[in-house]
């Protein structure tokens, strides 16, 4: 009992360091942008009104829909998108053409992802060193080259892995709600009335009276819940109990009572709007305060670049994405990953971001488009997941969701307001990735479909060349192919030019799937298809790490014993020719023909021992 307490325990401040790192920050920004936006008429029912919808925002977004209800839609202990994904069109998979539309839905959420991880960082540690501004005005000038310094070394410092720094990120950020909530409490006594605002009747009051000017904030608003879907992503890293734990007995009490202290600072002191969060805090704080915003705003950007890796490596093995160079950064957790390619295209998307809008309140204007897309996309893949994966009533999963559809839809709609400040910023970083995965999933399938076409039977094939065998030569030789039950090209080279057969041959089809994870028991299909040849299948989830050798071990025992010195491994190089008046428009084949020629080697996706891997190449027209 004592154990499970410490766990428990544990991975709640875990939980708290990088689940919540990201809406922490918010603090630091969400009112000043509000007041700062000029629609909003400085009068205390106007700060009592604006308090309440922000209050009630947290609530009814991260509280409700998130912490109670998404949580729930766990893929075998998996959360994000792309989990939420797989569960949808599983549930859908007896409707095709709903399953399509599902996916392609999901998919431009998950693009969306990378638009939303362009802009967090930027805006987080941006309004961070910003408050250099509140100690001097002269450190204005300071604030984009240190924002830029801060940024080369977070992004230099990934390869190297997190592991090490990793469990400080917890208390650092227990320390920084403590101090936002402290900072929040000693205004909160001063104008002990603005807890008044915790009573939805100001919001609704608001409302009420401005319709317009709501719907415009509301674009402002939204940047109190930034991060909210992590909560959601880092399902599987923490589970229900300790993100919800987190979040009502730290994380929203400190956010509430920092942004009411926000408040009454404002009663008090209305000049206070150019920057409330820095100037809460007395002369003396206010330069450690900066060390600390930055530091959690580091940490909050730590948190969303991993997410970043883990969310490729996802979308790669669901065969969305060409393979990628990944590089484990920890012997122990094989969830510590690093992707160059996408570590230096999210660095380099940052700096533009930030060099184009050169403040965080710039940079707020370019926020919300995408986050508030993907919480609609959520809410939408939730209903068919609740309706058809779990089968509850029509009218229960009607009543579930549609309030939060309407929620998520204002925002979105309100957020669309601000598409030509900066908000077509994030959507065209999203547009781009869901071309390219668009393209890379198309392209993968018409390079099937003509391998198909191209394909020779396995069976027949082996018993024509085993009626007239060629040589034997000792050792095991592993063919991989993209279809069971049809010759690789690999092996019809070897043929041809070696004029030789392996004592042992395994003919290896991997396939993906939409769950996260496939135990080892499944993990392979073995037919044996005589003369000492195995057709084999090889089953990963989109959280499992393929490893080949691995997994072809458990062949032991069956008839094939897998020596590493005496195990060769055959593969097809494609070389990829676009072709006029083929499946996709010329531009696409020719961007897929450069993503399959750029991919990283098979070999290396399947942990292959370099010494052992022989490539043969083809020309494939498509």
């Amino acid at each position: 009992m004592q154990k499970s307490k410490s766990s428990l325990a544990a991975l709640t401040l875990g939980a708290i360091g990088v689940v919540y790192g990201d809406i922490g920050t918010s603090v630091l920004y969400a009112m000043k942008e509000v007041f700062g936006s000029g629609h909003v008429a400085f009068t205390p029912a106007n700060v009592y009104g604006i308090l309440s919808i922000f209050f009630w925002t947290l609530t009814v977004i991260v509280s409700l829909k998130y912490v109670v209800l998404v949580l729930r839609a766990d893929n075998n202990g998996e959360g994000g998108l792309v989990a939420m994904l797989a569960l949808a069109s599983q549930a859908v998979k007896d409707k095709p053409k709903l399953r399509q539309v599902l996916l392609a839905v999901g998919i431009f959420g998950t693009s969306l992802f990378y638009g939303d991880g362009v802009i967090t960082p930027a805006i987080s540690v941006l309004s961070a060193v910003e408050g250099l501004e509140v100690v001097s005005p002269k450190f204005k000038e300071w604030v984009i080259p240190l924002t830029l310094i801060i940024l080369l070394g977070l992004f230099g410092v990934q390869k190297r892995g997190t592991s090490g720094i990793g469990r400080f990120f917890g208390p650092l950020t227990l320390v920084w709600f403590m101090t936002i909530s402290a900072l929040g409490v000693a205004h909160i006594l001063r104008h002990p009335e603005i807890l008044m605002a915790l009573n939805p009747l100001y919001a609704l009051r608001f409302m009420w009276h401005n319709p317009g000017t709501t719907f415009i904030i509301l674009g402002a608003v939204v940047l109190c819940v930034t991060g909210a879907e992590a909560l959601y992503a880092d399902l599987g890293h923490f589970g229900k109990k300790p993100i919800r734990l987190a979040w009502f007995s730290v994380v929203m009490p400190a956010l509430t009572l920092n942004y009411f202290g926000q408040g009454a600072l404002l009663l008090a002191n209305p000049e206070a709007v150019k920057n409330p969060f820095y100037l809460m805090a007395p002369d003396w704080a206010t330069l450690p305060l900066v060390v600390m915003a930055t530091a959690a705003a580091v940490i909050a950007s730590q948190a969303l670049i991993t997410g970043a890796f883990s969310v490729t490596k996802q979308v790669v093995q669901l065969g969305y994405l060409p393979r990628l160079n990944l590089q484990h950064t920890s012997v122990r957790d094989t969830g510590q990953i690093y992707m160059p390619a996408v570590n230096w295209g999210l660095f380099v998307a940052i700096v533009l971001a930030v060099l184009m809008f050169r403040s965080s309140s710039n940079l707020a204007a370019a926020y919300g488009i995408a986050v508030t897309l993907d919480m609609l996309i959520t809410t939408i893949l939730t209903f068919f997941v609740i309706r058809y994966g779990w089968g509850y009533p029509l009218p229960l999963c009607i009543a579930a969701t549609v309030s939060f559809f309407v929620v998520d839809l204002t925002f979105f709609t309100s957020n669309l307001l601000k598409l030509i400040q900066g908000g077509w910023f994030p959507l065209m970083i999203g547009g781009c990735v869901f071309t390219l995965m668009m393209t890379w999933k198309q392209g993968r399938q018409l390079l099937n479909e003509k391998l198909r076409d191209d394909a020779i039977d396995l069976k027949s094939f082996l018993e024509s060349v085993f009626a007239h065998p060629p040589t034997r030569v000792a050792g095991t030789a592993v063919f991989l192919t993209a279809e069971p039950g049809t010759v690789p090209n690999a092996m019809l080279h070897n043929l041809k030019h070696n004029k030789v057969l392996h004592d042992h041959n395994l003919f290896v089809t991997v396939r993906p799937h939409e769950v996260p994870w496939i135990g080892m028991d499944k993990r392979l299909q073995i037919e044996a298809l005589g003369h000492d040849c195995w057709q084999v299948v090889v089953h990963y989830g989109f959280k499992n790490d393929p490893d080949l050798p691995r997994a072809l071990d458990q062949i032991r025992g069956r008839g094939c014993e897998l020596e590493p010195m005496t195990t060769s491994y055959f593969l097809s190089r494609d070389n990829v020719v676009p072709t006029i008046g083929g499946g996709m428009a010329t531009w696409r084949e020719k961007l897929f023909a450069q993503m399959h020629h750029n991919a990283s080697a098979a070999a290396d996706f399947l942990n292959l021992p370099n010494n052992s891997v022989v490539e043969l190449g083809s020309k494939i027209e498509i």
